[in-house]
């Protein structure tokens, strides 16, 4: 039963990572830190590793999806990330793909695994 548990976690996982960037383009209309991100993914049930956050928060910049500032007024030193324009054509892309396939899914297991 173990092997069985592995398995499923195993793809459990790899689903969620290909849903990420999704997720985490979605939070960040407005100005927001990593931590910040992070407890907000995981708050809505996406729970994710500062250190897949973070590499990916620097690719999307480097691509252009995303623009980031430091802001050293408080505390500590944050960088905050938000969307670029490019980063919402991504973004709004992305949504479009997601329904077509979660329409799909539904057609294919009948609907079952929906909690609607």
């Amino acid at each position: 039963m173990q092997v069985q548990e592995d398995i499923a976690s195993s793809l459990e996982l790899e689903l969620r990572r290909g849903t990420i960037v999704l997720c985490v383009l979605s939070q960040l209309d407005a100005p927001r830190y990593g931590y910040a991100l992070v407890q907000c993914l995981q708050a809505q049930g996406m729970p994710v590793e500062a250190g897949t956050l973070y590499p990916l928060l620097r690719r999307l910049e480097k691509q252009g999806m995303l623009r980031s500032q430091w802001e050293t007024a408080g505390a500590k030193p944050r960088k905050y990330y938000c969307l670029t324009e490019q980063g919402r054509t991504l973004y709004a892309a992305l949504l479009d793909a997601w329904a077509s396939l979660n329409d799909s899914i539904a057609l294919l297991t009948g609907g079952k695994g929906s909690k609607t």
